[in-house]
Order: structure tokens, then sequence, then C-alpha cells
């Protein structure tokens, strides 16, 4: 038997490997903070919606926290996961944006 096998073949199949491995990658980076309660990420969403959707300083962190019951490193977080899903923008200013739900 007779295996026929192009280098074009094994090439692709590598690029499909790392493609494969770097969306699960990147996947494992956009998850939600581990030991938020279930709730969180909905919770989240309403207490940035009420700071105006948009959080810049203390002023808005704070409220953000203790609206959802999470430490400000689980705010941060959250924020960059909300960012790693398309879910919220950072602004030019540093400030970041929620860009779903009420914030839309």
């Amino acid at each position: 038997m007779i295996k026929l096998t192009s280098p074009l073949a094994s090439r692709t199949s590598l690029r499909t490997v790392a493609l494969g491995l770097t969306v699960l990658s990147l996947a494992a980076c956009a998850m939600p903070p581990q030991g938020v309660p279930l709730d969180a990420v909905t919770s989240y969403d309403a207490a940035v919606a009420s700071v105006g959707c948009k959080m810049r300083s203390e002023k808005d962190y704070l409220p953000v926290e203790i609206q959802t019951g999470m430490s400000r490193q689980q705010v941060l977080e959250m924020t960059a996961y909300k960012i790693a899903n398309k879910q919220a923008v950072r602004l030019e200013d540093g400030s970041v944006q929620l860009t779903t739900g009420a914030c839309a």
C-alpha cells in the first residue's frame, strides 16, 4: 500500500492545529472571574448601567463593588472579561464603557 502525502497537506494540518490551540487559549482567557456569584455577570451589567455605563474613577467603581458584592479585583477582572468578549470597550481617556444590555 502506497501512502501519498503532500507537503501542502502537512502544512495545512499544522495550521489547523495551531489555529485551534489559539482559539482555545483565547477562550480560556475570556472567563468570568473565579469566586464570584453565579449571577455576577448580570449584576455587574446592572451595576455599571446604574453609574451611567462608563467606569472612570473611584466614584464609579465603588458603587459597582457594593451593588455586586464583588471585590475591586473581581470588578477589574469582570471588566477585562467584558472587554475580551467585546461587551465593553476601553475609551481614549482610559475609562471603560459597557456596550451591551441597557448600555447598548
